[in-house]
Parts: structure tokens; sequence; C-alpha cells
């Protein structure tokens, strides 16, 4: 990130200041909305929204700032997308405008300590656009990027006015946004809907993510223990809800911009390790039922855990040695196959099917069989990218060019970019 400082232009290696620079970033915060968007003030949701980028020092005056530091000004009564605060903080000397029918509408900016009065009342309605030409003039779409890597998916950065009006808008464009756009089917399109509910539910309540991941770990062991013990109906019941309670954890998490390390770290363990032995305790618990599947029980499990952790390096490679955005993100194929993939939600649908069929023993099969194909395609991408990259081919992945504004998006830009014409 580049910081202009008395004339000079200084390249930090991180994307947060550094100490090294002897400067400070400071917030200031006014005009704030007298509107609550999932439990928190424009106030609380701009503090924790600062802090995830290691800017706690806030202002009582826009004047108030040392000479030599830097200041964000934000406008409370709007909705900022995240990039957009990141981004605006690692640029000095910007001022941030949305584009409306009456002309641009300036909404914040980030400024030397000393010109910071100056551009504050420009933003709050006063003085002169003249005064401010050594600032560089951005817009959401001119300083944020349109793919969100993390999230894998085409999101254009935003911000938006915050009203009584359209509360239940934001809090729904908030909660959507933090979905990822390449999952499985049963997290992309049967969870959402009840998911929300939930979120509503557990805000008004006032629970917490790590509390709602607590609960998950309880009903991943109550699943664990019923499928060992050939209850697998109550076990299904279990895993199920454990899944849609992890869909809910990170929805909450990102809504009430509440999320820490230690969350992060629980959460993805419990993610990581819960299913294979999920399938472990699942053919244990077939031993008073006696199998039928054409295949020895050891070598179900073998080929499971083998299946996954070659799975999992292969996602892991790819994402280290030949793209970022991961294997999931490469081509629309890719992206399509994440959908069905041999992770936990499809093989529990498989186990589902099973058990409604009657036939729990078959339903072990079909995840040990799937389990297997799933990472045979996955090692055959990672060596299909290997070879990419051995010709000289950059490997890129396929949201880099997608078009937010194109007026025909393709069925793959309809199901991944949240595109829905």
């Amino acid at each position: 990130m580049l910081f202009s400082v008395s004339g000079f232009t200084f390249v930090a290696l991180f994307n947060k200041p550094t100490e090294s620079l002897a400067m400070t970033i400071h917030a200031y915060i006014f005009a704030e909305a007298p509107v609550s968007l999932w439990g928190l003030s424009s106030r609380q949701r701009l503090q924790r929204t600062l802090k995830k980028f290691d800017i706690d020092s806030l202002l009582d005056a826009p004047s108030a700032a040392p000479a030599g530091d830097s200041v964000l000004l934000l406008r409370g009564d709007f909705l900022y997308d995240e990039r957009l605060i990141q981004s605006l903080s690692c640029s000095q000397g910007t001022l941030l405008q949305i584009p409306g029918e009456e002309g641009e509408t300036p909404v914040a900016a980030h400024v030397a300590a000393e010109d910071a009065p100056n551009v504050f009342d420009f933003l709050n309605g006063g003085g002169s656009r003249e005064r401010l030409s050594a600032l560089k003039f951005e817009t959401p779409q001119t300083l944020g990027t349109t793919y969100l890597k993390k999230l894998r998916k085409i999101d254009p950065p935003y911000v938006l006015p915050i009203t009584a009006e359209n509360r239940r808008s934001l809090e729904k464009r908030l909660f959507s946004g933090s979905y990822k756009g390449v999952t499985d089917l049963v997290t992309k399109w049967l969870w959402p809907v009840p998911a929300q509910w939930a979120t509503r539910f557990c805000v008004g309540k006032g629970i917490t993510p790590n509390q709602v991941t607590s609960v998950s770990l309880a009903l991943v062991i109550i699943a664990g223990l019923a499928f060992l013990n050939g209850l697998f109906a109550v076990g299904l019941v279990a895993a199920w809800l454990m899944t849609f309670l992890d869909t809910v954890d990170g929805k909450l998490a990102r809504v009430t911009v509440n999320s820490t390390k230690f969350g992060h770290i629980f959460d993805h363990a419990i993610d990581l390790i819960s299913p294979p032995f999920w399938y472990l305790a699942w053919g244990l618990g077939l031993a008073s039922w006696q199998p039928g599947i054409p295949l020895p029980l050891e070598t179900a499990f073998w080929l499971i855990f083998i299946g996954y952790i070659a799975g999992r390096l292969a996602e892991v490679a790819f994402k280290k040695f030949l793209e970022p955005s991961g294997i999931f993100c490469w081509r629309p194929l890719d992206s399509y196959f994440r959908l069905i993939t041999g992770r936990r939600n499809p093989n529990l649908l498989l186990l589902t099917l099973g058990l409604i069929a009657g036939r729990p023993d078959l339903g072990l099969l079909a995840v040990t069989l799937w389990t297997a194909a799933s990472s045979l395609f996955l090692l055959a991408r990672l060596a299909m990218g290997f070879r990419e990259r051995l010709a000289g081919r950059p490997l890129r992945s396929w949201f880099l060019d997608v078009d937010p504004a194109a007026k025909k998006p393709t069925l793959a830009e309809r199901c991944f970019s949240n595109r829905r014409s």
C-alpha cells in the first residue's frame, strides 16, 4: 500500500499502517444514523470495522489529531462496504463520494491531520470543492475491488444511506454479502432463508457466534455417539442441525462484525475434523446391523480417510502454489463441482438417502466411492494446474474476468456471482 507524507511516497509491505512510519490513523465519525442494523448502531458498526484494520483511535473533533498523523472522516448515516474502509485507510489524500440524482455526495475521506477540519466542512455540506483540489476523488467502484477472494464471489462495493425505510433491505444486503458465492448446494440454496431467521433470533437474544459454535460442537458429539450406536436417524438430525448452525455462526459473526481469531480457529477445526469421524462412527454402528456392502469396512474407512486428506491437500497446494483464489475458482467447471464435491453436506445427503431407502450400509458405500472420486478429480485438476504453470501460462480465476455490468451474464455468473439478470 502507499502512504504520502510531506510529498514523499512510502511503500508498506502490509495492508495496515506500520509503526516504522511513526504515523497514527485516527477516525472521526459524525452524522450518525438513528437506525440500528443487526443490533448495531452506525457508530458501533464503524468502530468494530475500524478495529479490524487496527484503527482504534477515535476523535471527539476533526481537529483533535496531532500534526503528522492522519484522519479518517466517516459519515455515520451511510453503510460502508468493509473493503472501502480498508482501501480508504491505505489511501491518504482520498475523498470517497457516491453518485446521485443531484450529483456526487461526499461521504468519507482520509486526509492529513492539518487538512481534516476543512475536509470535514466539505463532507458536512459546507466549503467548496475547489479548496480540495489536492485530494483524489474516488467512487466505490474505483476505490474497491469487485472480486471477494475470501468469499469466492463477485460483489461490487457499495455505500448506502441508512434510513428507517431501507433498514430491512440493508440488513438483507449485509446478510447476503456474508455468504460465499462458491459453496455446496445445501449451504447455497437450502440454508439462506432459515439461517437469516436464526441469525435475527440470535441478535435479538444477544447470542454470540462462539456460543453458536459451542452448540455445534455438542451436536457433533451427539451425532457421533448416535451413529456409533446405530441410531442413524437421531444422528442425522443432530448432524444436519450442526451443519445449519455452522452457517449461522459465520453469518452472525459477519453481520455483527464480531469475529475473533479464536472463533475462526474453533469453527474451522470442527468443520475439518468432524466429517471423517462421523463416517467412522457410522461404519462401526453398522456392526449390529450386519452390513451388506461388497466392501470390507476397514477398506471403506481407509478410502474415506485417504480420499478426504488427499482432497484437502489438493486444495491447499493449489491455493499456495498456483492460484490464491483456490481450486474451486479456477474455471466455472470447478465452481460447479464444489456444489457436489465429496465434503460434509453432499456426503450427509448420501447417508440420508441411504437411510431413507432402508440401506444405511449403501449410504456409507456411496460416501466412500464419492469421496474417492472427488479427490481423484481434485488431484487431476491440481495436475492440470501445474501443467499450465510449467507451460508458462499463468493461472487466473475466472471471477477476475467477470464484468459486473454485463447485460447478459452467463449461467455460471448468475449462479456464483449473485447475478440474477
